[in-house]
């Protein structure tokens, strides 16, 4: 019988080695034979994630067989930017940077968000910053509320609770970006018969992080199994700048700056990772509690958190529907 004793953080350790010529090798096996492609486009933004996926994508095509598109906009953190040149040159491909900015204020995304805002805070305009985030349901029992934080001119601070039909609307608006994103990335893929390489790791993937036909559209996504804490290792593994090796991770959507867990996950990385492989291997919350500094209660919640997650993003994976399957069609997600 499982005590306590037994769950721990070592239990997500990898041979990071080893992970990387198994990646490498999936890599070459995929774009050159399955997808007969040339080469590989990642869209980097200064993350550990994309970063290691061109890492990888670089060891296993050649470097010059990888793009690296660089996409800031007018709402970017000037550190995406920075720290995606610092890892390719780490890395050795070349780069192109492309600011999608008037693309997507063209397309109303800054616009179509600050209307949807101002239904709630009338004197919001360009000139204030905001940030979506989400209540803590882990200590708390009540269910998970979306709130936005606005920063006026004058650096005044207020945070309301978002009606859904607001969020839904604020969603739709910042969705914009993540689909202008891809499709730049497919500009530059088949401009050069490459493949676009996703960049989610498992729990982004696993939980639905991402935009359906967004940053959830890829030809193949080679570190989708590998928790949040492995990619770390990989990245470090593999070499890349401490800077990003020790950056937290950030959403890089919103004016105001913004952490992943208090926009989606509610937990940090590395209890959500021990969270997410307590639920799927069958440890009780009472076994996991103690080794990530919880209760068992809000283990359990936690759990009950991943579990609506994963129904919330069976939409998300799903591919087109058809009336019937057609002979020799494949569908991918």
């Amino acid at each position: 019988m499982r005590t306590p004793q037994e769950f721990s953080a070592e239990l997500l350790r990898i041979d990071s080695g080893a992970e990387c010529e198994r990646i490498q090798a999936a890599i070459r096996r995929q774009v050159f034979e399955e997808l007969r492609r040339k080469g590989a486009v990642v869209g980097m933004s200064g993350g550990v994630d994309s970063s290691t996926a061109a890492a990888l994508a670089a060891r296993a095509l050649g470097p010059g067989r990888v793009l690296g598109l660089l996409m800031p906009e007018s709402e970017s953190s000037g550190d995406s930017l920075r720290l995606a040149k610092l890892a390719a040159e780490s890395i050795g491909i070349p780069t192109v940077v492309e600011n999608i900015g008037p693309i997507l204020a063209s397309a109303g995304c800054y616009r179509r968000r600050d209307e949807a805002i101002r239904t709630l805070i009338p004197d919001y305009d360009e000139t204030y910053k905001c940030k979506i985030v989400l209540s803590d349901v882990v200590s708390q029992s009540a269910y998970p509320i979306f709130s936005v934080v606005v920063r006026s001119p004058q650096g005044i601070t207020t945070r309301t609770r978002l009606p859904l039909d607001v969020y839904l609307a604020v969603v739709a608006a910042t969705n914009f970006k993540q689909r202008v994103r891809k499709m730049m990335e497919y500009y530059y893929a088949d401009r050069h018969v490459y493949a676009v390489v996703g960049t989610p790791n498992l729990l982004e993937y696993d939980q639905g992080f991402f935009v359906k036909n967004g940053d959830g559209s890829a030809d193949l996504k080679p570190i989708a199994h590998l928790y949040k804490t492995q990619v770390y290792e990989l990245a470090r593994h593999l070499g890349l700048p401490d800077e990003i090796c020790t950056r937290p991770p950030t959403t890089d959507t919103y004016p105001l700056e913004q952490s992943q867990q208090e926009f989606f996950f509610s937990l940090p990385y590395d209890k959500l990772d021990l969270c997410l492989y307590a639920r799927d291997h069958g440890w009780a919350p009472e076994s996991v509690a103690a080794a990530i500094a919880l209760t068992p209660e809000q283990v359990a919640r936690a759990y009950n958190m991943i579990d609506a997650k994963r129904r919330a993003a069976r939409y998300l994976h799903a591919p087109p529907l058809l009336v019937e399957t057609l002979a020799g069609a494949q569908t991918a997600s």
